[in-house]
């Protein structure tokens, strides 16, 4: 069965997302010709272990006119920008990606999950999107969590985690960029 993992970019503090929404704590350019080359290594092996996307509507909407024509950031960009997405959303009709594939949109994303967790490919990868990770998480249906921890605090915004959930470490691996990427396995 295929796995759904969440992935975040935290601060130190545990905020995802700024107060105004933003992620500006993430300033490290992973993928860019200056990043660090193991978290470029990291990245690209992890991107080679999912086919499927799934998004909020509004990380969708930050996501959709930046990484289509993200030239920058080389052949991560590429693969990010070809694989299979969904978008979690009720108001949606439409979710264009560029000039690449645009994304299939569910209002049940629950539903949709499940379909695609039976289903064949690789994992599935939860970006962003805290309020659909909350709700995957109350289906019980999260494999995985990959915590990309920043070099910062904010002291407040949105926060990962709100409520217990045990896990258990499977990798934690620090990058001369700052960045620290914890991978837990959810305990069931």
């Amino acid at each position: 069965m295929r796995k759904l993992i969440v992935q975040q970019w935290v601060t130190v503090d545990n905020v995802a997302a700024e107060v105004d929404g933003g992620l500006r704590f993430v300033d490290v350019q992973p993928f860019a010709v200056s990043g660090d080359d193991d978290f470029k290594a990291s990245a690209l092996a992890f991107i080679d272990t999912v086919d499927t996307m799934l998004l909020g509507a509004n990380t969708y909407a930050m996501a959709r006119n930046y990484w289509p024509t993200a030239e920058d950031q080389g052949v991560y960009g590429e693969k990010l920008n070809r694989m299979t997405k969904v978008v979690a959303s009720t108001t949606l009709r439409h979710a264009p990606w560029g000039a690449f594939p645009g994304a299939t949109i569910t209002p049940d994303p629950v539903a949709s999950v499940r379909g695609l967790k039976r289903g064949r490919g690789k994992d599935i990868w939860l970006w962003g999107s805290l309020t659909l990770m909350r709700s995957m998480f109350d289906a019980d249906l999260v494999d995985e969590v990959q915590l990309r921890v920043c070099p910062t605090t904010r002291g407040s915004g949105s926060y990962v985690f709100h409520d217990r959930r045990d896990m258990r470490l499977i990798e934690a691996t620090p990058f001369v960029n700052g960045v620290v990427l914890l991978r837990y396995a959810i305990e069931r």
